[in-house]
């Protein structure tokens, strides 16, 4: 770890609607993967910690779950992990989908801040696909709902307005010691890493298919003799059709999901990775508190 001396390390929590660009935001603030991205709206579960750097300071990017309507306990334990990471930050960053517009899941959490203390910064995203005409107008109107400190545009996935995003965030974090040491990007373990890779991998091959009714668990995580990594894992379900999907014709679809799961886990440890990957039919998945816990969420009642 760097010595502490002018250094500034201070927590920022990423809020905002399902699918506005959160994870992007904080893998593009880290300049590498450590949030699991999809098109499907709410993917992020827990509250996830990246880590940044910008000169002496460091940043605790804590990347939550879209806030939304919850209407069942999964929902409503993503709904606490959001609000919850933003509990004891520094600045909460609204980041808001500017080519999606501002309707009524917006403005609600816009709304809504205003009953928190912590300074509030707005960051119109995905600003390289929205009407330009439209991003000063959506600005003024979202100044009205709340009082923003500062408001940025950028592009998380092209990386445009990143680098002065990260400069300014940079400049609000109070003066102390580093939490981690300079090479560690994440505070997830590589257990649940392993769970939130796969995932992603179903969400990004099945997501006109498979619904919310799914979950990966890491049943086992154990290192090899010659440095490589073996993980067994099972995806659960709700229905025996959905787990036909997972599996595919002969098994071939559950084989590329294991496939490119396999290869960027190995690209994100550094290792060999063996992934043994099996499906399990579990209509009450979400009433297991212990499965909760692996994923990093409390149990809510």
């Amino acid at each position: 770890m760097e010595n502490s001396v002018n250094q500034s390390c201070g927590l920022i929590a990423v809020v905002g609607a399902p699918n506005a660009g959160k994870s992007t935001l904080v893998n593009a603030l880290v300049g590498q993967k450590v949030a699991i991205v999809s098109p499907k709206a709410q993917t992020t579960r827990a509250r996830l910690m990246g880590i940044a750097i910008e000169a002496d300071t460091q940043l605790l990017l804590v990347d939550t779950p879209g806030i939304f309507e919850p209407k069942r306990r999964l929902d409503r334990a993503m709904v606490q992990a959001a609000w919850g990471g933003a509990e004891g930050s520094d600045v909460i960053a609204l980041v808001v989908d500017a080519k999606g517009g501002l309707g009524s899941k917006v403005t609600d959490i816009v709304e809504s801040l205003n009953d928190r203390k912590e300074p509030k910064l707005l960051i119109l995203n995905k600003v390289d696909l929205a009407d330009k005409g439209k991003l000063l107008i959506h600005a003024e109107r979202l100044n009205g709902l709340a009082d923003f400190a500062e408001t940025f545009f950028v592009s998380a996935a092209t990386g445009d307005g990143v680098p002065h995003l990260k400069t300014e965030l940079a400049k609000r974090m109070p003066e102390g010691p580093w939490h981690f040491p300079d090479d560690q990007v994440a505070d997830v373990t590589d257990r649940m890493l392993a769970a939130e890779v796969t995932r992603e991998q179903l969400y990004l091959q099945l997501h006109a298919e498979l619904p919310y009714d799914s979950a990966v668990e890491t049943e086992r995580y154990s290192e090899r003799d010659d440095g490589s990594v073996e993980i067994h894992q099972q995806i659960l379900v709700a229905r025996d059709t959905q787990r036909a999907i997972v599996l595919g014709k002969g098994g071939a679809r559950i084989k590329e999901i294991g496939a490119r799961a396999r290869a960027e886990l190995k690209t994100l440890l550094g290792v060999p990775v063996h992934l043994y990957l099996h499906v399990k039919v579990n209509p009450r998945w979400e009433e297991d508190r212990g499965l909760y816990r692996d994923i990093g969420l409390d149990w809510v009642e």
